[in-house]
């Protein structure tokens, strides 16, 4: 087998300067510390991105910038979702030109749904328009339609979908899907981090986590933890990520908790495109205490290894 996607895949932010434009060097900068921290791609242009709160033109901008960072060191997913088949095509064709290998795609959105064959039908249709890679995103939050296994098998038959971003939170579901790719080079990626580490344990190829990128050593550890099949350090480093993931929900808007505690890093602002809510003054001193507290139980934890 030869999976070309796995291991720990952040959904990259996108900082915007006051204008809200593609804040180039700090987004390099922080490009460069998630390469350099030893995660295994980038996913960018995704929710976590706030790529449909972008311009179009800063949407490419920000893949653009991260193709060039990357440089081939690591994989680049690029976000392409849209509301129709039309205008994904053309967001493909725009991340062709740009040298992109892998586009990330959803359900339509905004639209009615009526049914799970108009997104084997949106695949069917991108699939004969591109040559390079497809990943499913099945992000129902977001799209209002969550799509079932049988639904992701039948996609994974097109040519050039080559892998499956589940964050629908239905364990149930993505063990099904686990079982239906074991033994294949179809990569199966988690996207909640609640579910990382028993999903890793499971056969899972990897997750998607939006804090990763401060917390790089951590979450390469887990990964590392959890491919061995190694239960118990597994477990430890289970209750670490909980933690993490604690920080998204310590504001009204998880973007803004993100965004903020990047920005500790000191590479990025916590900025968020107009009009989300911002996070608060008083909510921005517990935040950077939770990121002690992670990195003081992190140190403990490797001095017990």
């Amino acid at each position: 087998m030869s999976k070309k996607y796995y291991g720990v895949i952040p959904p990259i932010i996108t900082p915007v300067n006051e204008n809200e434009d593609v804040d180039e060097k700090g987004y390099r900068n922080l490009l460069e510390h998630c390469i350099q921290g030893g995660l295994h791609g980038i996913f960018v242009a995704g929710s976590n991105g706030e790529t449909m709160a972008l311009t179009q033109k800063e949407r490419n901008n920000a893949i653009r910038i991260t193709l060039d960072q990357a440089k081939g060191r690591v994989p680049v997913m690029a976000g392409v979702m849209d509301s129709s088949t039309r205008r994904v095509i053309d967001n493909i064709k725009a991340l062709e030109q740009m040298g992109g290998t892998c586009a990330v795609i959803t359900s339509i959105f905004y639209a009615r749904h009526t049914s799970q064959d108009e997104t084997i039908r949106h695949f069917e249709k991108i699939s004969k328009e591109t040559n390079i890679d497809l990943m499913i995103y099945n992000i129902p939050m977001f799209t209002g339609l969550k799509l079932e296994p049988k639904t992701i098998f039948k996609i994974a038959e097109f040519d050039h979908v080559v892998g499956l971003k589940d964050s629908s939170g239905d364990f149930k579901n993505f063990m099904q899907c686990l079982s239906h790719f074991k033994g294949t080079d179809f990569c199966v990626l988690q996207g909640t981090t609640a579910y990382a580490m028993p999903s890793m344990l499971l056969g899972a190829d990897g997750f998607v986590p939006s804090i990763a990128p401060l917390f790089t050593e951590l979450f390469v550890n887990a990964y590392e933890a959890g491919k061995k099949g190694d239960v118990d350090l597994a477990m430890k480093y289970d209750l670490l990520l909980r933690e993490t993931s604690q920080i998204l929900g310590m504001t009204k808007n998880a973007t803004s908790a993100n965004k903020f505690a990047l920005s500790q890093l000191g590479f990025t602002d916590k900025r968020v495109i107009y009009p989300q809510d911002s996070i608060l003054p008083e909510e921005e001193k517990p935040i950077i205490q939770k990121i002690q507290s992670i990195n003081r139980n992190f140190a403990q934890l490797k001095k017990s290894l």
